[in-house]
């Protein structure tokens, strides 16, 4: 299977899990649209970086486009590219943000929470040394 068609399968599946499956409807609020805009321009810099010093490369044939232009260097728009990272990453990534949040506002609406203390993490071991129940 193809980068392009994993990209692809990915995004439907968050959607279908989104609007769907937990209900959460967050692809329908202009907030999480604001706040996607934002994550976007930093995954483009991110990837465009990355792909764009030749530190990512990816094989022409599993992505939109090709990944060998006659120079070397991928293009920095075109040929299935922005700011030198093929789409297929920004599916990825709009996937991965996206299933994120869905996670995050479903347990939020079911009150599944730590209740904040300060420090570290405070475990109970029943039988402990200290408990008055043992």
């Amino acid at each position: 299977m193809t980068y392009t068609a994993l990209a692809v399968i990915a995004v439907v599946a968050v959607v279908v899990f989104d609007l769907l499956v937990m209900r959460t409807r967050l692809l329908r609020r202009r907030a999480f649209w604001i706040a996607y805009a934002i994550v976007a321009f930093f995954q483009l810099v991110t990837n465009g970086v990355l792909t764009g010093l030749r530190i990512v490369r990816y094989d022409g044939a599993a992505i939109v486009g090709s990944s060998t232009p006659s120079d070397g260097v991928p293009p920095f728009m075109g040929d299935g590219r922005i700011a030198f990272a093929p789409v297929e990453d920004l599916a990825f990534g709009f996937a991965l943000v996206v299933l994120t949040l869905v996670l995050w506002v479903w347990l939020g609406r079911r009150g599944v929470e730590r209740t904040p203390y300060a420090g570290p993490p405070r475990f109970e071991y029943p039988g402990r040394a200290d408990d008055p129940r043992s």
